[in-house]
């Protein structure tokens, strides 16, 4: 058994090492046993033994095709193949395969019984095919035959030996929860005529649901062409999304689906899948197994964005911006002059080289909230949209000095409105960027003092240092409880240290151990002092009788009734600002964002997504915070006025 890449024996309980269960793996010594059968009781699902008979079905099956494309080599996003799991038929149980095989033979042969259906019902009988923008019977059946295929590839993401049982939920879960191929070390193997979820029947539906909602009122066309070199966008209005770096293999990522469509709609779209697998070679994104190392990926992105984006500032419409979608999060590197992130810091400069000048930023919110709930700190809640313009051929040169002056004038109030718009803090370092760079592409150049150009890297360094002061400054509205316990929490969370180091706070803050215990948001015996804990609060505290309130308190009571297991949410949450005032509140959603940049910059991801949820779900507890408001206004007759808010 296992626990992330921690393994030991079940018989004997010794530690294995990885290295010694990969290596056994690749030596196909590794196989698979039938542990349950998951059935329906009267009373909800059972869990069944199974028998000698069982297993040997089990075995039987033997498929009549299996996908032999080989998986990348790439560590990073594909782990099964350190576990002997080469080949794309080795990511599925045999029985599987023949279910897959068969509703693909079954994709294919439907073409035909549609086609004379459509004849039939007084359809043309124009034999032109589908990719000759057919109108006829044949290009019905052929189109019809296309979303049977997508069935089967939906059917594939469950139908797999990588997908996941939810114990908690008793349902089968996909293999995609995430952008890469992990191991995964058991497996559920769903019955497809089931009914349930993962079955034939019910990703048909699903994949109907999404027909629906394609937008089918408007015709759109789809043209294949390399970036660098396209002209398809001349004169246009361009709107793209690139790729991001290094964050997603897509190609190596679409041959999983890529085999089975290869095999039910070759006859349909014989140019589209020539190839026996996706085209990778030209794909512009930093690959380093593909591209030989690291610093030559590097150096393969920058140069074929620089000439992708060339060719859309020469081709743009010069009347309107190009707007560029990049769902990035800054992975920050620490280097000797501050913070920065190669995935930004080669895009952009990819796009200066372009000629291109950032204008601006818009947030976007183009993500559901259980995805940033369910993969925490690292998830955007947007995509940050970068406004460019082709830059004017008068720009002048600046020195380091104006640029930083120019940065520290101007980038605080672009991050005010930035969190004013109640921009999640996950997204906020990704959105300052844009408000931060159209200051360094106002120019034509920033020189060091040595009189060498600024890099992008040193621009960015320079933005996020920007941030983090924005932040800390704005811990000058706070109460002095409040300031003591973020000094507190950014440097040992809430971790106990000796009074000593405390009492130095204590005299720096302006406040003392005894106001802070009155407050509620320290503790401390036999020498050591701490902050209180979230899940210490008291549950029934009321603002609006707190003798000694505190914004860090408001915070943290906030956060409570959002993320706690037996929190209130968004309900219990809106009574608390009703009953701490709008002033305060509004401090107190002003507060999470420092928290989070703490948060995220500690690594501690279960406190950075708190300190994000609060902020995200802030409109919805505004708006259930006026209609209790309402409410009482309603049942007193008079307009409701919090004395905490004055």
């Amino acid at each position: 058994m296992s626990r992330g890449a921690n393994f030991r024996c079940l018989m004997s309980g010794s530690p294995i090492t990885g290295d010694y269960v990969k290596t056994e793996g690749r030596a196909k010594r590794m196989g698979t046993r039938l542990m349950a059968i998951v059935a329906e009781g009267d009373r909800g699902r059972v869990y069944l033994a199974p028998t000698a008979e069982h297993t040997e079905t089990a075995q039987k099956a033997i498929p009549n095709w299996q996908p032999d494309q080989s998986l990348p080599d790439d560590p990073r996003n594909f782990w099964t193949v350190l576990y002997g799991l080469k080949l794309y038929r080795d990511l599925f149980s045999s029985r599987q395969l023949v279910a897959l095989t068969t509703f693909s033979d079954l994709a294919r042969e439907a073409t035909e019984r549609v086609r004379r259906d459509a004849v039939a019902s007084g359809l043309s009988g124009d034999d032109r095919p589908l990719r000759d923008r057919g109108t006829g019977a044949r290009a019905y059946a052929e189109a019809v035959a296309v979303y049977l295929a997508f069935v089967v590839d939906r059917c594939a993401d469950y139908h797999t030996s990588l997908g996941r049982w939810q114990g908690r939920n008793q349902q089968l879960s996909n293999m995609f929860g995430r952008q890469a191929i992990p191991m995964v070390w058991d497996f559920p193997e769903a019955n497809p005529f089931s009914g349930k979820g993962g079955s034939f029947d019910n990703l048909f539906e699903w994949t109907i649901q999404s027909i629906a909602n394609l937008g089918l009122w408007r015709a759109g066309q789809g043209v294949q062409s390399d970036a660098r070199a396209q002209t398809v966008a001349s004169s246009s209005v361009i709107s793209t999304d690139p790729p991001y770096y290094d964050n997603i293999g897509y190609a190596d990522l679409s041959d999983f689906f890529y085999v089975w469509l290869r095999r039910s709609m070759k006859p349909v779209f014989p140019e589209l899948f020539a190839t026996l697998a996706v085209p990778k070679t030209e794909e512009l994104v930093a690959t380093p197994y593909r591209q030989g190392g690291k610093e030559a990926a590097e150096a393969f992105f920058l140069d074929g964005m620089t000439q992708a984006l060339r060719q859309l500032a020469e081709q743009s419409h010069a009347g309107f911006p190009v707007t560029i979608y990049y769902a990035f999060k800054q992975s920050e590197t620490k280097g000797d002059a501050g913070m920065a992130s190669t995935g930004w810091e080669t895009f952009l400069d990819a796009a200066i080289r372009s000629g291109f000048a950032i204008t601006g930023t818009w947030p976007m919110r183009t993500e559901l909230g259980n995805r940033m709930i369910g993969m925490g700190s690292n998830a955007l809640a947007s995509s940050i949209v970068l406004v460019c313009r082709r830059r004017s051929a008068d720009t002048v040169v600046a020195s380091r000095r104006e640029f930083l002056a120019a940065l520290r004038s101007e980038l605080p109030a672009a991050l005010v409105d930035l969190q004013t718009s109640n921009i999640a803090p996950v997204d906020l370092a990704q959105a300052a960027i844009g408000p931060g760079m159209a200051i360094f592409t106002r120019h034509a150049q920033v020189l060091e003092a040595d009189g060498s150009p600024m890099s992008v890297r040193s621009a960015l360094v320079e933005i996020n240092r920007m941030l983090d002061e924005t932040l800390a400054r704005q811990e000058g509205d706070l109460d002095a409880d409040t300031r003591f316990c973020v000094a507190w929490y950014e440097q040992y969370g809430v971790a106990e240290r000796a009074y000593g180091e405390a009492e130095v706070l204590f005299s720096a803050k302006n406040t003392s151990f005894e106001g802070l215990r009155q407050a509620g948001v320290i503790v401390g015996g036999k020498g050591k002092v701490r902050i209180v804990r979230r899940d210490e609060l008291d549950p029934d505290w009321n603002p609006a009788s707190d003798q000694r309130i505190t914004d860090w308190e408001s915070t943290q009571h906030l956060t409570r009734a959002l993320t706690a297991e037996h929190g209130g949410g968004v309900a219990e949450a809106a009574r608390l600002v009703l009953a701490m005032g709008a002033k305060r509140a509004e401090k107190a959603r002003s507060l999470a964002y420092r928290l989070y940049a703490l948060a995220d910059r500690k690594r501690w991801a279960d406190e950075a997504n708190a300190y994000n949820i609060l902020v995200t779900s802030w409109p919805q507890v505004q708006a259930e915070a006026a209609r209790l408001g309402a409410g009482v206004a309603e049942q007193t007759g008079l307009g409701f006025v919090n004395s905490t808010d004055s």
